[in-house]
């Protein structure tokens, strides 16, 4: 999730440590905080795999006024994206199956790009992530059902915060793939929905 988010970044420009960290927090701040300690060994990991670049300026260059105290000379690094590295971000943003969906932080992320993702992709994505939560709504249908006589009232109205939280979640999600589905032209070449609900069939392992 992280090294998509940073290749996501980069795509749209070359970036220092800090500002990467900044932005993902943007991106990544409602899943969790993005620390030092986890943004610099995933730049490594993603440079010695060849899918970013690094380049050090002049020791003349100053690091911009809003670098964070101690950053360092690692602070000075530009990072960039390689032609390897714009081709495994092509790869993820179109990854459409249970993993750009789950609750694992993958469909914030898959989100927060869907900018460079293709509408046929974006479409599934969403409807994947639907069905996901209206599931988790039926779970928490059933239970609130079956405990609601012997929890007390302060369980009971944290069961029902979740299921209105959920109940949310549902709503703007068919509202997402509604605004899809309008904006789709004649010209689209997104798939039908039986081609649709046969795939997402196949992700899911069944037919």
């Amino acid at each position: 999730m992280l090294e998509f988010a940073i290749l996501g970044l980069l795509q749209q420009s070359p970036m220092h440590g800090y500002e990467l960290r900044k932005q993902l927090a943007s991106v990544l701040g409602g899943l969790r905080s993005i620390s030092y300690g986890s943004l610099y060994p995933a730049l490594k990991r993603l440079h010695k795999a060849g899918l970013v670049a690094v380049a050090e300026p002049g020791p003349g260059e100053l690091l911009p006024a809003d670098a964070p105290p101690l950053t360092g000379r690692r602070g000075k690094v530009v990072y960039t994206i390689t032609a390897e590295g714009k081709e495994r971000f092509q790869e993820l943003v179109s990854q459409a199956g249970p993993e750009a969906y789950d609750d694992g932080g993958h469909f914030g992320v898959h989100l927060a790009f869907f900018r460079h993702t293709a509408a046929d992709v974006r479409l599934r994505i969403l409807e994947g992530r639907r069905r996901t939560v209206e599931r988790q709504r039926e779970g928490l249908r059933t239970s609130l059902a079956r405990t609601r006589e012997r929890v007390d009232r302060y369980t009971l109205e944290l069961q029902r915060h979740g299921l209105e939280s959920v109940d949310r979640e549902v709503r703007w999600l068919s509202e997402l793939i509604d605004k899809e589905l309008t904006d789709s032209g004649p010209g689209d070449k997104s798939p039908t929905d039986r081609e649709r609900r046969d795939a997402d069939a196949g992700d899911d392992g069944t037919r």
